[in-house]
């Protein structure tokens, strides 16, 4: 019989790092910060898988749709550039610039291209769904052939490793970005593998994840009837696909969207005020099968928002930090203070509410009690 300081449980429920970072007023930074704040997690990772989203850093092809590849062979390449070719006007075809780093090994072939649907196809379909239809082609049906990111100025760049080692990788403290986000990996359920790494992304929404999300199957299966194809049997693609499906196809807001994705339990429903009721009604009898359940904390990115999010228990941690116009999102209050010793107020967000921080309308929706709603006049 085992002593019990002999048993060991390799399966670490807490485990997946997240930071995020964004300036309200659009100014830049490199990569340096994000990456001391994801390497301070280190002990929440374990080499298998981590990944960065930056938004804003390519600004002179900003109008034109960023692929980031990855391609087994050279095969792969080439059916997947013939079919891009056919369905996409191409500005801009290149190899993504890498370093070699001993903490990064076996990468895939890494290209990205500059597209722009071709007129003739859309018939009245919009680009974006145009974009998202090529993007399931490619991933389900070119053998080899994975789009990891597909937004417009901005990227997602992630491997096999420790974060800080992928972000050394890909030159990470060369680029500019306004958000940024990152994440270190500890497996519990799917293998390490470069395209299983996080962040998740479809044209620019960007997600990264912490916990377990058992409801996989059904989520799934409702998100292929409306042509989302779940090639990489993760549940952080599924999570990725259904901010997609519900806030630019079906136009929900995000408070909405996160009443689907941490909807709360009937009986709470039951004993809430009327016109709230048939609201939370409403959103959990259509999207009944869109409910994440599980653990989880996740950072949900665009172009001019970051989210914050966990289950309504908060069986996953997270915490958040402002500073002037910079706000943090990240599992652990320490790397905030790692690269901001400035920071002004720090905060345990409610479970199943959304920390929502827009760069347009420079304001911050979910703060401490003791803080006013909005600080719009704190704002310049």
């Amino acid at each position: 019989m085992l002593r019990q300081h002999q048993i060991r449980d390799d399966k670490d429920f807490s485990g997946c790092s997240i930071f995020g970072m964004i300036n309200l007023e659009g100014k830049k930074v490199d990569g340096a910060p994000i990456i001391k704040a994801i390497a301070n997690m280190k002990e929440r990772s374990n080499g298998l898988g981590g990944g960065f989203a930056a938004y804003g850093i390519y600004p002179e092809l900003s109008d034109l749709y960023a692929f980031h590849m990855m391609f087994d062979d050279e095969r792969a390449r080439v059916e997947t550039e013939e079919f891009m070719c056919a369905s996409f006007y191409m500005e801009k075809a290149e190899i993504i610039p890498t370093r070699p780093h001993r903490g990064v090994s076996d990468p895939p072939l890494l290209w990205r291209y500059f597209l722009l649907p071709r007129e003739e196809l859309l018939d009245g379909e919009a680009e974006d769904d145009f974009v998202v239809r090529a993007v399931m082609h490619i991933n389900e049906r070119i053998e080899g052939a994975f789009v990891f990111s597909s937004g417009k100025n901005m990227g997602v760049f992630k491997g096999v490793g420790y974060p800080e080692d992928i972000a050394r990788f890909f030159l990470l403290d060369e680029y500019e970005a306004y958000t940024w986000v990152g994440h270190g990996r500890f497996p519990t359920n799917t293998q390490g593998w470069w395209g299983g790494a996080h962040p998740f992304n479809i044209l620019d929404w960007s997600v990264v994840h912490n916990g377990e999300i058992s409801s996989y199957g059904i989520n799934v299966r409702y998100l292929e009837m409306y042509g989302y194809k779940c090639t990489l049997h993760t549940d952080t693609e599924v999570i990725a696909y259904a901010v997609d499906l519900l806030v630019r196809r079906h136009r929900l807001s995000i408070e909405d969207m996160s009443k689907v994705l941490a909807a709360p339990l009937w009986e709470e429903i039951d004993r809430m005020p009327p016109e709230e009721r048939k609201i939370h009604t409403a959103l959990r009898q259509t999207y009944s099968s869109l409910l994440m359940n599980g653990p989880f904390s996740i950072i949900i990115s665009n172009n001019y928002q970051m989210i914050g999010l966990t289950d309504r228990i908060r069986l996953r941690p997270l915490v958040a930090g402002t500073r002037g116009n910079m706000v943090y999102i990240s599992s652990e209050e320490a790397p905030m203070h790692l690269v901001d010793d400035s920071i002004e107020h720090t905060w345990i967000p409610q479970g199943g509410v959304p920390i929502v921080a827009e760069l347009k309308k420079k304001k911050i929706v979910e703060e401490p009690p003791e803080m006013e709603l909005l600080r719009e006049e704190a704002l310049p």
